[in-house]
């Protein structure tokens, strides 16, 4: 399996080694982001950090209890960049490696190689559709998996949103006419 792997990665030219690299980091990032989005956690720590800073009874309770949250809001935001970068450079160099293969054909077809042992033509398209095809298997179920777990994660914003908004009814402060999460 790992000559496999090597072979496809040399017949995908210099683009193709990049490219595996980023569909291992960016499926470890994927990992990461479900592990950090169990939903149940999160919200009881938000709550359990928000219930204490309630039950000392400070006089700036507001700021005390978002600030509170934002632990868990960062939480929840890790590894969010990451995925979307390599979702939008994944495709953009799959689309490098292909530009270098239609070059290769052409050099081919400049030099009248049609079978030339460096591949030809055949071996420049080839180039070219391996590197097209391997940055769209890196980006496609990366906006996939990353769309769904960005919902997820506006869930339990929502629901963190819920939980403050209680302890600040519950604290006898008048409820903010925004709760704050930003969900961007």
């Amino acid at each position: 399996m790992i000559d496999a792997l090597r072979e496809y990665a040399a017949a995908g030219g210099f683009v193709m080694p990049p490219l595996m690299l980023a569909t291992v980091v960016l499926w470890y990032a994927l990992g990461l982001r479900i592990f950090g989005l169990r939903q149940r956690p999160v919200v009881r720590r938000a709550s359990a950090r928000a219930q204490a800073v309630h039950q000392r009874g400070t006089l700036d309770l507001e700021p005390r209890i978002e600030a509170a949250f934002s632990a868990e809001r960062h939480a929840l935001s890790k590894g969010r960049m990451l995925i979307r970068s390599i979702v939008v450079v994944a495709p953009l160099a799959g689309l490098l490696g292909t530009v270098a293969g239609m070059i290769e054909t052409f050099d081919a077809l400049g030099d009248s190689a049609l079978f030339a042992q460096s591949g030809g033509i055949a071996g420049g398209i080839s180039q070219a559709l391996l590197t097209t095809q391997m940055g769209l298997v890196v980006a496609v179920p990366g906006v996939v998996v990353g769309r769904l777990l960005d919902r997820k994660q506006f869930t339990i914003e929502g629901e963190l949103d819920r939980v403050r908004a209680q302890v600040v009814a519950g604290s006898g402060l008048a409820a903010p006419s925004k709760l704050a999460g930003g969900m961007a």
